[in-house]
């Protein structure tokens, strides 16, 4: 079984290899029942979008074993919302990332992101 961290770092580094931009990991371990972690990202065009969903459910599906409970926005592409249950995935075009503003709405959760060489998540000042 593949822990919550690790498939959060998994995740990260799909959605960098399809050039998401913004990429935080939200902790919420410590402030939510529902999720471990957020991976949250923005992605300039709807076809962007949709080209870092397809990598990410590939490489968790190829490298992680994992599969998505389900997946939300598929259709418009502005907010695409993927469930693996301890990990949640948010992939905005920019105007709905300013727009739901996840981060701020989660505040207390400590930040986390992927390192220079990407190999792990380091916290984020």
């Amino acid at each position: 079984m593949t822990e919550p961290l690790d498939l959060a770092l998994g995740i990260a580094r799909a959605a960098a290899a399809r050039k998401a931009s913004e990429l935080i990991i939200l902790d919420l371990t410590g402030v939510s029942d529902v999720t471990d972690y957020f991976v949250i990202c923005s992605a300039n065009t709807a076809r962007q979008a949709d080209a870092v969903m397809d990598e990410v459910e590939e490489r968790c599906r190829e490298d992680l074993g994992v599969k998505p409970y389900a997946i939300e926005g598929r259709e418009n592409k502005n907010w695409i919302l993927m469930d693996y249950g301890s990990v949640v995935v948010h992939v905005f075009l920019p105007e709905a990332r300013e727009y739901y503003r996840l981060e701020r709405l989660w505040g207390d959760a400590p930040r986390l992101e992927l390192s220079e060489d990407e190999q792990e998540l380091v916290p984020v000042a």
